[in-house]
């Protein structure tokens, strides 16, 4: 029986692991809508933090010892993660750290991705892991890291890259590609070349990292302390650490496939506005690839206890309805129409008021006879009776909203002169 088959054996590797989430960045894609958070905070799917994503990928494995580094702007992440990460039974070993930029090896905060790691060895040492798993934190996707531990230890690697088939075009600057041999061994790495390497049979695709990584321990901390000696390093794992290490060492490449199907699995870099508003509008369609009903991976998260959303007014002109939309907790929809729309909690629309093709985060308040198209609306926006945004773009970007090159609005509270600062 294959080891990635055999429940049992891939259970005691879990518990030998030690997850180490990178959710330290701000997202610079992502613009105004990361002023005040940072990216693997934000909100995604209705209740959800894109972090919770990863985190709940660990529990789901049977990873339960976990730590969260974090930087940019951490407040409202850190907040969530107290709330809705903390009920871990410390007494079995379990738990999510959160663990600070705090300078604990020099004066510098996080310079790279191996730099955040390297700036922990102490905090890693004393749990003792056998194996480490770095994720990137601001990912949305389902997978079961148990089978790529397995397939880790088959291959006796050094460490092992998680990846992705991705069309050359997409990849092209923006992720960190691999060229394998056919037992899937990495011969070389490039971080966001102008020119990815074809996989052979398939001029149009590239195997792209997903950003997640195991490896042993110590070889681990070998790697991360012969970087730090590196003055001329910059302390990341896709520009430095990676292709160094490629030649002398075991790297192996682990393609991620939906377990069913054998085909690519979902995953998404929600990492610009056009993408973290396509990947909303993929949900409200009929059969959603990312479902967040699965009973057997559950996503977790915190929420807080609300009432049922709530649909009222039933008359020709003035009707409560909503259509191919998600609705969460505490809305209310008082005789307006939402179409292929998701709204986050606490978010009330107001009498004749239609909402279209939109992402509306929590405490929105919709006033009466708004048109809103083709919007991402910032947390605690108040939109004045009448307002409309996404049908007349010079217009939008006259009063200070951010048009993308696909046509989606953003708005925040500080674009309408609504100063919240509040840091959610």
């Amino acid at each position: 029986m294959p080891l990635d088959q055999d429940h049992r054996y891939v259970s005691r590797l879990t518990k030998k692991t030690l997850a180490l989430v990178l959710a330290g960045g701000r997202g610079s894609r992502l613009y105004e809508l990361t002023d005040w958070r940072a990216k693997p905070g934000v909100p995604f799917g209705g209740k959800f933090r894109i972090i919770d994503f990863p985190l709940s990928n660990c529990v789901n494995s049977g990873i339960r010892r976990i730590g969260v580094l974090t930087q940019y702007k951490a407040h409202s992440l850190i907040r969530h993660l107290g709330q809705g990460w903390s009920n871990f039974q410390s007494e079995l070993g379990e738990f999510v750290e959160v663990l600070p930029a705090s300078q604990r090896t020099g004066d510098t905060w996080y310079a790279g991705t191996a730099d955040a790691i390297y700036q922990n060895l102490d905090i890693i040492r004393t749990h003792k892991p056998e194996f480490v798993l770095v994720l990137s934190g601001d990912h949305i996707y389902k997978m079961d890291y148990g089978p790529m531990l397995a397939f880790h230890v088959e291959n006796q690697a050094d460490m092992t890259v998680s990846c992705l088939e991705v069309p050359i075009a997409e990849a092209a600057g923006s992720f960190g590609v691999m060229t394998v041999n056919e037992d899937s061994r990495v011969l070389r790495f490039d971080e966001k070349p102008a020119q990815p390497t074809a996989i052979p049979g398939n001029d149009s695709l590239t195997l792209a990292s997903m950003g997640n990584y195991i490896f042993n321990t110590q070889f681990l901390f070998d790697q991360l302390i012969a970087d730090a000696d590196n003055e001329d390093s910059q302390h990341d794992f896709g520009n430095d650490i990676i292709p160094t290490m490629i030649e002398n060492n075991r790297v192996f490449a682990y393609p991620f496939r939906d377990p069913e199907t054998g085909q690519q699995a979902f995953w998404r870099d929600v990492g610009t506005l056009d993408a973290y508003w396509e990947a909303h509008m993929e949900l409200v369609s009929v059969a959603p690839q990312l479902n967040l009903y699965d009973q057997e991976w559950p996503i977790m998260t915190y929420q807080s206890q609300l009432p049922p959303a709530k649909f009222v007014f039933n008359e020709s002109e003035r009707r409560g309805e909503a259509h191919d939309s998600m609705v969460s907790g505490g809305c209310v929809i008082s005789g307006a129409q939402i179409n292929r729309s998701l709204l986050f909690s606490n978010v009330n629309v107001h009498s004749y008021a239609t909402v279209t093709d939109s992402v509306l985060l929590p405490e929105v308040d919709v006033g009466r006879h708004c048109r809103i198209t083709k919007a991402i609306i910032d947390r605690g926006c108040q939109l004045p009776e009448n307002t409309v945004i996404g049908e007349d773009h010079e217009a939008d970007k006259a009063r200070g909203f951010r048009v993308t090159e696909n046509g989606v609005v953003l708005v925040t509270p500080d674009m309408l002169g609504q100063s919240l600062h509040s840091v959610r």
